[in-house]
């Protein structure tokens, strides 16, 4: 079992007990680990080689913290995940500005590989559940060159109606993988990873969106400098700007309101910077 915060208060969430402590911190509603990336993989692997009980890693920006004020379901799923890591810089900038500094970006596109490579080195088998057929295949291909020794326990497309769900839940927990990749875009992803996490019996279960396409080669990755000035969204949006432009002009809109609102919430003395001794 992973060590417990001494003291830490309990929330309850998805009908579990949520430590809330000095390694979390809270931005609009939501609960972040403040981990870097290297620890998310550590901690990860550590729940692959414990006890077999399901866990849900959930990676968060800014359009999912927006979505969850109007979307019951997902803010529950995403408060009874096991490990938040913020996904976009824009996240990181507001949790600074609001005093909920974290470590450092942990993006689902980055997390993903590091797993995958530390997968590969403990023969830990692996499912990819998510997007179109052919990028699924091509992802399992891909992935079993690039790490060798990786174990594939199984591949399907994002594709199934609810009256499937059961068949894929039981596929998934057949194929005793270790660790589930869930391609499928929000809200979809984390509520269908909460709502069925004890059936899939998947030590780490990870929604990753749009990772499958950058990692199968469908869709190329946003420069680093891009990357690193929090501007990610605006090269995605150069690829599809006509899906997502409303999308983003409305959510980003609505994400500055609320880092505003989040700002202003902070006690007075902790906006106020720090004096110099002796000013």
């Amino acid at each position: 079992m992973e060590p417990s915060i001494p003291g830490a208060p309990l929330a309850r969430a998805g009908g579990r007990n949520v430590a809330i402590g000095l390694d979390r911190a809270e931005l609009m509603g939501c609960p972040f680990d403040r981990v870097t990336l290297v620890e998310a993989v550590d901690r990860a692997v550590a729940w692959c080689r414990g006890e077999r009980r399901a866990r849900t890693v959930v990676t968060m920006n800014a359009a999912q913290l927006v979505a969850m004020r109007a979307d019951p379901e997902l803010a529950r799923a995403c408060r009874a995940a096991d490990l938040v890591v913020a996904d976009g810089v824009p996240v990181l900038w507001a949790a600074r500005l609001a005093g909920a500094a974290l470590p450092g970006r942990v993006a689902g596109v980055d997390l993903m590989p590091r797993l995958l490579e530390a997968a590969a080195r403990r023969a830990l088998p692996v499912f990819f559940l998510g997007a179109r057929a052919e990028v699924v295949r091509a992802l399992a291909s891909r992935c079993a060159e690039r790490w060798p020794g990786l174990r594939v326990a199984g591949f399907r497309d994002g594709y199934f109606g609810p009256e499937e769900g059961p068949a894929v839940v039981a596929q998934i927990r057949r194929s005793g993988a270790a660790m589930l990749f869930v391609g499928m875009p929000s809200p979809f992803k984390e509520t269908w990873c909460e709502r069925h996490r004890d059936a899939l019996g998947v030590p780490v279960i990870l929604g990753v969106g749009g990772s499958f396409d950058v990692l199968a080669g469908f869709i190329r990755r946003a420069p680093g400098w891009m990357q690193r000035a929090g501007l990610e969204w605006l090269w995605r949006l150069g690829m599809e700007p006509r899906r997502l432009f409303r999308r983003y002009l409305v959510t980003n809109t609505i994400f500055l309101a609320r880092t505003a609102v989040e700002v202003l919430r902070r006690p007075r003395r902790a906006r106020r910077p720090a004096l110099r001794p002796g000013a």
